[in-house]
């Protein structure tokens, strides 16, 4: 395994898909108020492509909640779903190109829903700067694995073309 490092803007601040792919096996770091840092291998993402990808929260166009998904590659993208799951997204490309990666899975713990009760992110992380933030970030470990691609999941309403699409990468 190379050196361990983090994530530079750069890496955000491409399109979706190449980012979406990518992600899979860096590791996901979130530092609680006390104690050491959780590193959490990413093992699934979803991508979501802007205004014109009907799954997308930006195709609806811009809203407060859907904010964040207008700034700079980077930034994190978390929404409330169900009355019970924050969803943690990593917000892409560069300003006014409403691009994110929906953080599906990490080393064992599969399900979007699940990742982040178990890691603690909640609203608070709305907005966090992953370049900089002293409580989550992303490294790059130097590890490649094998990535597989299929269809997203739950995005139905989207229509059969969007729901096709294989924009959703895991292990």
């Amino acid at each position: 395994m190379g050196s361990v490092k983090r994530l530079a803007r750069e890496f955000y601040t491409r399109d979706v898909l190449g980012v979406a792919q990518e992600l899979v096996g860096k590791h996901l770091v979130v530092r609680p108020d006390s104690g050491p840092p959780g590193r959490f291998m990413i093992t699934e993402t979803e991508a979501y492509r802007g205004h014109e990808d009907k799954a997308c929260h930006a195709s609806r166009g811009r809203t407060k909640r859907t904010d964040v998904m207008y700034g700079v590659g980077g930034l994190v993208y978390v929404y409330f779903v169900y009355g019970m799951y924050w969803m943690f997204n990593v917000v892409t490309s560069v300003e006014n190109d409403p691009q994110a990666v929906l953080i599906r899975g990490i080393e064992g713990f599969d399900g979007p829903g699940r990742l982040t009760r178990v890691i603690g992110i909640d609203r608070s992380f709305y907005g966090e700067d992953l370049t900089v933030s002293s409580r989550i970030w992303i490294e790059d470990t130097g590890l490649k694995p094998v990535i597989r691609s299929s269809q997203r999941i739950g995005v139905d309403y989207a229509g059969e073309y969007w729901r096709t699409r294989p924009w959703r990468y895991h292990i």
